[in-house]
């Protein structure tokens, strides 16, 4: 096994998600429209989800030594569905603070993928692995999304404003 501490990446993941919930939350309460508040919500609900695991999974490593096999289950369907609608890009200006907060999620989804894609490569522990891999996987699907929206509000905004060079 590596010679990271588990509990030490245990209490960094939950710290990352722990701010990414508050993040989303916060995003929410600003959001404007109805449909931009509810993928905000959405986010934040499954980072209160991936909160959860990771506790558990901290109380098992802290009282017995190792990982348990973890309840991971589930994909985020619900944020694929929002992005999916044309109502959140509409609602969404580039130069606004939603697209400011798409941003800013990105780069907080990108330190979590590469912590959970690092600590699974190290551990030898399979319980572990799985459970990391599954986190790195999640939140990619989580920067996907986010990329997704934050491409196609800007290639609004630049036929809006005919900034293509062609």
């Amino acid at each position: 096994m590596s010679k990271a501490n588990p509990l030490d990446i245990l209490k960094s993941a939950l710290l990352l998600e722990i701010r990414g919930q508050a993040f989303y939350k916060k995003a929410a309460q600003q959001a404007e429209s109805q449909a931009v508040k509810d993928f905000f919500e959405t986010m934040a609900s499954e980072e209160v989800h991936h909160i959860e695991i990771l506790s558990k999974q901290y109380k098992t490593v802290k009282a017995d030594g190792q990982f348990s096999a973890p309840a991971i289950e589930g994909t985020p369907t619900n944020v694929a569905e929002a992005v999916l609608a044309d109502s959140l890009k509409k609602r969404i200006s580039a130069a606004g603070f939603e697209s400011a907060a798409i941003s800013a999620a990105m780069g907080m989804e990108e330190r979590a993928i590469k912590l959970y894609a690092g600590r699974a490569e190290e551990t030898d522990d399979p319980q572990e692995k799985a459970l990391y891999k599954w986190l790195a996987q999640w939140e990619g699907q989580h920067l996907a999304y986010l990329s997704r929206i934050d491409r196609e509000v800007t290639e609004t905004i630049w036929n809006d404003n005919n900034f293509w060079p062609f």
